[in-house]
């Protein structure tokens, strides 16, 4: 199985095989691309209700075609590709118009959501009643129909296969000659309108493109299917990347990966639906993304969130052993403290706990019945008790909150300031101290400036 699988992989299972494979691949490319789009316009589930909406074009397509081919045989085929696409092309096309029709008919009334579910179920009920209609046709002229419901890539010709891959790859670029224009469309409609920009064509194009991604992937991937080949690649990608560029190669390379993994682990499993292979293979794309992407995946967030954790308890524990010390309770020199004073000024840290992971990493030195800060651990610590007194200087001057009430608030948001900021902070309220002075505004917190001989104020701490 494996040999028969790295065959497949390299295109050595013969010319339909690789044809249809290359084909598929090009169709994971072109829905990466646009459904980046219809993603960040929020028009991911118009996909949807356009592959649905897609079945009564086909049945009825079938139907007028049988019609036509009994009075003029030989002339039209009923299961010719390109006369089931077209009518698959004009029933998405009506669908499109329809979600657009109720919601600008309604006058707001309706929105786009309930048009979308409205066109979608009325569509895909019409396309059951024809379909069991040309089920009803004797001969069973109408066996091979219901592969477009699943998707059958092996039952495409090397015709069919090359078709679907000059559309798709048709498609993937006129989205990329539109990029400006669709990303101008996509994060601010409102701007490209005052400028000029024709955004209601605009949004038909891109309505267009997502049509065109539909309708050729009906026999590759199934109408109940097809959606995920524009929805599940560019939510993978959004997550490892806040750029719009970046976001659609790598859309693209998992749209290529899903179509072209997805048909060839489907050549060794003939009783699985195609389409369901690879909407699996985009879906572990998709885990991974989720889980091991390095800005946005699950583990990043967590590594970054345990470090600030860590960051948080280290500050708090520098700053209560700072201003445990500052209030009096100290030996000399300043940052040194019986052991028993620092079991109390940790005590809702951790007490011995707290110290152990202080002096682990350096911050202080425990030696008998003292605790001393080091260099670095005063350092850390004058940081830590600047950055929290600064902020609720901020808030008590600018916030209007009672003093009494800042040190949780301060809490929240020191550990996260960075020096940029602290040093804009420190030159506004620097500018703002005359007339917070003349003002009498009541401030009992801690000085800006850490000082053992200024004690502390009522805001406490962590002691």
């Amino acid at each position: 199985m494996l040999g028969e699988l790295l065959d497949i992989l390299l295109f050595r299972a013969g010319y339909t095989a690789a044809v249809v494979s290359a084909g598929c691949t090009l169709l994971g490319i072109a829905g990466g691309i646009i459904g980046c789009f219809a993603l960040l316009r929020r028009r991911s589930l118009m996909g949807d209700a356009l592959a649905h909406a897609t079945l009564p074009g086909i049945a009825g397509a079938f139907l007028l075609a049988t019609a036509m081919g009994s009075m003029l045989p030989g002339v039209l085929s009923a299961k010719s590709l390109p006369v089931l696409l077209a009518g698959a092309t004009i029933s998405a096309a009506l669908g499109v118009l329809s979600v657009h029709a109720i919601v600008r008919g309604s006058g707001g009334r309706i929105r786009e959501d309930a048009a979308i579910g409205i066109v979608l179920s009325v569509f895909f009920g019409l396309g059951y009643v024809l379909l069991s209609i040309v089920q009803a046709l004797p001969g069973g002229t109408q066996s091979g129909l219901k592969t477009f419901i699943f998707g059958q890539p092996a039952a495409m010709s090397v015709g069919d296969a090359m078709l679907l891959a000059a559309v798709a790859l048709g498609a993937a670029l006129a989205a990329l000659l539109l990029y400006k224009e669709l990303r101008l469309l996509c994060f601010d409609e409102g701007f490209a309108r005052v400028q000029g920009w024709p955004t209601g064509a605009l949004d038909l194009a891109m309505m267009a493109l997502v049509v065109i991604v539909v309708v050729v992937g009906l026999q590759a991937v199934g109408l109940v299917l097809v959606i995920a080949l524009l929805i599940i690649p560019p939510a993978g990608a959004r997550f490892w990347t806040d750029r719009l560029g970046t976001m659609l190669w790598v859309s693209a390379v998992m749209g290529g990966a899903s179509g072209y993994l997805g048909v060839s682990l489907s050549a060794l499993l003939p009783g699985v639906p195609a389409g369901a292979i690879v909407v699996l293979v985009a879906a572990t794309l998709f885990g991974v993304s989720a889980i091991a992407a390095p800005r946005h995946g699950v583990l990043s967030r967590w590594a970054r969130h345990a470090a600030l954790t860590r960051r948080i308890w280290v500050d708090h524990a520098l700053r209560a052993l700072f201003e445990h010390a500052e209030d009096g309770a100290t030996l000399e020199p300043l940052g040194t403290l019986s052991r028993e004073d620092g079991r109390r000024a940790l005590s809702g840290l951790g007490g011995d706990a707290a110290i152990a992971m202080l002096r682990k990493r350096g911050f202080i030195d425990a030696r008998g019945d003292i605790v001393t800060l080091t260099s670095s651990g005063m350092a850390a610590a004058t940081r830590a008790v600047r950055n929290h007194r600064l902020w609720e200087r901020f808030l008590v001057l600018h916030a209007d909150m009672a003093p009494s009430h800042v040190d949780r608030s301060a809490d929240m948001i020191e550990h996260v300031l960075d020096p940029a900021l602290m040093q804009e902070l420190e030159a506004a309220l620097e500018r703002d101290e005359a007339v917070a002075a003349a003002s009498r505004v009541p401030t009992s917190v801690h000085p800006i400036t850490p000082d053992r001989r200024t004690p502390g104020g009522a805001t406490g701490g962590h002691a």
